[in-house]
């Protein structure tokens, strides 16, 4: 499991594997002082080419308790504003000695893009309205330890709002999908794709309608930022 990329990457496998690694993590988290040496002499780049607070440092925060070296990157302060590429940017600092980088950006592929560029690992933080697999994952681990369950069979899930342009919605649902789950999207219908039933789910317009029947609701904000 070289990449964290997309739930689809994983599998039910990796899914489980990570969520039970979380389980772990999280008694660890709870100690006085929460830092393990797992990634001792390893170092981790957040490059976050699309803004980002809760995500950027909740990735920051992990690597420290994991002990690994870190190096943070800045569109507005970088040699991008110069008009170096991409592609430069993650050959130069790969030239350093980087292990992974934690990629955000407003294209979609991005990350594949970047895994044909260095050998280091690559932690999708969100691509576009494509995947955000890592939030997936803290959602799929939150419902588990909710409910008491290593998997989620038996349980329906609604996740509710701007299904359309939303890279949680897409990575939720295949993670929620691969671990038993029933899940239901509800949203207005301009913001639910027609065709996204073939991910296995079923489609609301209507909460509450839904409401009796579900056991979780995954709320998602408006994402006026990829809206055109």
């Amino acid at each position: 499991m070289k990449h964290v990329r997309s739930i689809t990457e994983l599998g039910l496998g990796g899914v489980t594997h990570l969520l039970d690694l979380a389980t772990h993590m999280a008694e660890i988290n709870s100690r006085p002082v929460p830092k393990v040496p797992a990634l001792r002499g390893r170092t981790v780049v957040s490059l976050f080419l699309e803004d980002s607070t809760r995500t950027r440092l909740s990735f920051e925060t992990a690597a420290k308790r994991l002990s690994a070296e870190t190096m943070n990157f800045s569109v507005s302060t970088s040699s991008v504003n110069k008009g170096e590429s991409l592609r430069d940017t993650i050959e130069t600092i790969t030239d350093m000695g980087v292990d992974a980088f934690v990629v955000r950006h407003k294209s979609s592929g991005i990350p594949w893009q970047i895994a044909q560029w260095t050998p280091a690992s690559i932690i999708n933080a969100g691509d576009g309205a494509h995947q955000h697999p890592t939030q997936a994952l803290v959602d799929c681990y939150t419902i588990r330890e909710a409910f008491g369950c290593r998997d989620l069979k038996g349980l329906t899930i609604a996740i509710v709002g701007d299904i359309r342009h939303s890279r949680v919605a897409r990575s939720n649902i295949h993670g929620l999908v691969k671990l038993g789950a029933r899940v239901i999207v509800c949203g207005p219908a301009t913001l639910i794709p027609s065709d996204i039933t073939r991910m296995g789910v079923e489609i609301a317009y209507s909460l509450d309608d839904i409401l009796p029947e579900v056991d979780c609701v995954n709320l998602l904000r408006v994402q006026f930022e990829r809206q055109r």
